[in-house]
């Protein structure tokens, strides 16, 4: 008799354990079938990629301003080959954290292995592009800015592939009320 055999089986059932009742209690049902649901897109992708060249693909879980998960994923973009298969493409989505403050918007995005120079950055009201195309890195992120800005005002530095935005509010962001404080008798 193997001691052994029950954790096998359940490891044969699914590689990626969402069937352990830990993801169960933990997540709820949307969310356990988007991660079944990404990991078998992965495995597509993967089983076509390209071979000999890197490929970076990994998913951002995070707590929304709404209390919702919200999951993103960043690295290089799926595409679909003509015949319907997931491919990957050469280009890649970099890893991207946006942070809403009183006065400015903060952005954040890992672009490890290029030049300051080789970085395009273009500034809207309401967007921001971030675009770079190299003989050996390719990376390309429109990202939604929370609230609208002064593109003039934006200061970018960039250091150990980490670029660091920070852009002006166009009006300052509002004190939520927090009531008046009522003393207990």
């Amino acid at each position: 008799m193997d001691p052994f055999r029950r954790d096998r089986n359940k490891r044969r059932r699914d590689p990626f354990g969402f069937d352990d009742d830990f993801f169960r209690d933990f997540f709820d049902d949307d969310v356990f079938e988007d991660f079944r649901r990404m990991a078998e897109e992965m495995m597509r992708m993967f089983s076509n990629a390209p071979v000999g060249k890197p490929v970076i693909h990994g998913y951002k879980v995070y707590m929304g301003p709404d209390g919702r998960l919200r999951i993103e994923d960043f690295g290089n973009k799926p595409i679909r080959s003509q015949g319907g298969e997931p491919m990957i493409s050469e280009e890649r989505e970099p890893l991207t954290d946006v942070i809403e403050g009183e006065n400015e918007v903060s952005v954040t995005v890992e672009i490890p292995g290029v030049e300051k120079e080789d970085i395009d950055l273009r500034v809207t009201e309401e967007d921001l592009e971030i675009k770079v195309d190299t003989p050996q890195r390719k990376y390309h992120k429109n990202v939604k800015l929370p609230c609208e800005v002064k593109p003039k005002t934006t200061k970018a530095t960039y250091k150990n592939g980490i670029l660091d935005i920070v852009i002006e509010r166009k009006e300052k962001k509002k004190k939520e009320d927090t009531g008046y404080k009522v003393d207990i008798q």
